[in-house]
């Protein structure tokens, strides 16, 4: 262990990075059933197809996540990026109503452009190309990102995590219904018996988040764990007492065993290149090109951000073994597209991971050989209850403010950008699209201010990139 990871270099026990990634591997695994379910219409596209995109899920999770902790030593894990796989499955209906082929069909076209994807990402990493691309972000901005990825985990946290439906509707979320919630004549009438859930769900969160606090502050290793632990139990006995449900009866009639025949039929190397070749050349490069766009910022975001958590950047702002960390990025998303599910990409949820005292790739190892398991106790995992684990994204995403510090608020050059990165990250939900505007501002300002010469020709080219991807909005 310690030839392999470097335990004692980076001041880490084989207990702590174990706990890490159960930690990092509880707050992301909700992504185990949501992708199959937003990439399949909750299942409206045939078990099979579900079974397959779940099994792939997990199978692809781990794969990253093994060469990130092997090839890079970082205690990042990998799985199908949220807004990326919603965006995927946009293509596919839209492959179907261009080509008429059916959705399966059009889904094993759709693999394609994720796996040209990938290879793009394998050369510009053996290259270097997307080192130099992190390079040329400026060092005002990278400090930033960090503090914006934290705004964005609050965000999800008190918000889209925790979102409830009912008889009356929904979904209703945290903090945008919960004020509501706490008037029983409106919660009642306007949310029905999601008015008692949501109740108990925020409660949970806030509970969670205090024990969190409470052993982190007396030094407890592992405190985000055991708050979420608490947390859920928590959440189960309200479910019993007040709502009156069995909070574990979908354990009763689950099944355990990996439906890999299912996997075999509709995913597995089943990349349809005759279907992709059918949609037009334009379309195909389009496609191949904002799905590169939008995974590589995401992907350098999270990884510049939570290293610099983990305080693992060096002077000039630059992450150790980024090359080797962006390639298994790489080697996950062709992964994916082999095994069939959207681009592999690493998650923000990392951060609780790190949080946790991760700092080497026995985090993310752990985190992968949980993925695996996952094939046949995903039952069990899809129990844990979405308010536990806000508790810790909320954590997390405080703590992840503290880099503003960093910054220096007197150059208007440096928090102007980061300003907006600040609001446009959480707002929009992606990572690479407020980086994508903090560039563009950064360019636009340091042109205003007589410094145009200061920007490096690479920060050009992002910024104008960016530029037309919005407003062509590709």
């Amino acid at each position: 262990m310690e030839s392999l990871f470097k335990l004692k270099e980076n001041k880490t026990t084989v207990r702590t990075e174990l706990i890490a990634g159960l930690t990092t591997f509880m707050t992301m695994a909700y992504i185990v059933a949501l992708n199959p379910n937003l990439l399949t219409g909750f299942g409206a596209e045939g078990k099979a197809l579900w079974n397959g995109v779940f099994l792939a899920t997990c199978i692809a999770s781990a794969i990253g996540t093994l060469c990130m902790g092997f090839l890079a030593n970082k205690p990042f894990v990998m799985a199908p990026g949220m807004g990326l796989n919603s965006f995927f499955a946009v293509v596919v209906s839209n492959i179907a109503a261009m080509t008429g082929f059916t959705y399966l069909q059009s889904f094993q076209s759709a693999l394609v452009i994720i796996f040209v994807e990938g290879v793009v990402f394998v050369v510009l990493s053996a290259l270097n190309v997307r080192e130099k691309i992190v390079a040329a972000i400026p060092l005002g901005i990278r400090l930033g990102i960090g503090p914006s990825i934290g705004l964005m985990l609050m965000n999800i946290g008190f918000g889209s995590n925790v979102g409830i439906y009912s008889e009356t509707g929904g979904p209703f979320y945290a903090m945008r219904d919960f004020f509501g919630a706490l008037t029983a004549s409106f919660g009642k009438t306007q949310m029905g018996t999601g008015h008692a859930m949501m109740v108990l769900s925020v409660v949970t969160m806030f509970v969670g988040l205090f024990i969190i606090v409470a052993l982190d502050h007396r030094n407890v290793k592992g405190s985000v764990l055991y708050g979420m632990l608490a947390a859920s139990i928590l959440y189960w006995a309200g479910e019993a007492i007040f709502l009156h449900a069995n909070p574990f009866e979908s354990l009763k009639t689950a099944s355990f065993v990996p439906p890999f025949a299912d996997l075999a039929e509709t995913t597995l190397f089943k990349l349809n290149f005759a279907g992709f070749a059918q949609i037009g050349w334009f379309t195909m490069i389009t496609l191949v090109v904002t799905f590169c766009i939008i995974d590589m910022f995401d992907t350098i975001g999270t990884l510049v951000g939570t290293a610099s958590r983990a305080n693992m950047l060096d002077e000039n702002g630059s992450m150790p073994q980024m090359r080797q960390a962006l390639l298994s990025d790489a080697v996950g998303t062709i992964a994916g597209a082999l095994t069939g599910t959207s681009t592999v990409t690493t998650f923000v949820e990392s951060a609780s991971g790190v949080e946790a005292g991760g700092r080497t790739g026995l985090t993310a190892v752990t985190a992968a050989i949980l993925f695996l398991l996952c094939m046949f106790i995903a039952p069990i995992a899809a129990i844990i209850p979405a308010a536990a684990t806000s508790s810790a994204l909320i954590y997390v995403g405080i703590l992840m403010l503290s880099n503003l510090k960093k910054i220096d608020f007197e150059d208007i050059t440096q928090i102007l950008p980061v300003a907006i990165m600040l609001l446009a990250m959480p707002i929009s939900g992606s990572i690479g699209h407020g980086i994508g505007l903090a560039l563009i501002t950064y360019t636009v300002i340091e042109c205003c201010t007589g410094r145009a010469r200061e920007v490096s020709a690479l920060t050009y080219v992002l910024s104008a990139l960016f530029l037309v991807k919005f407003f062509l909005a590709i």
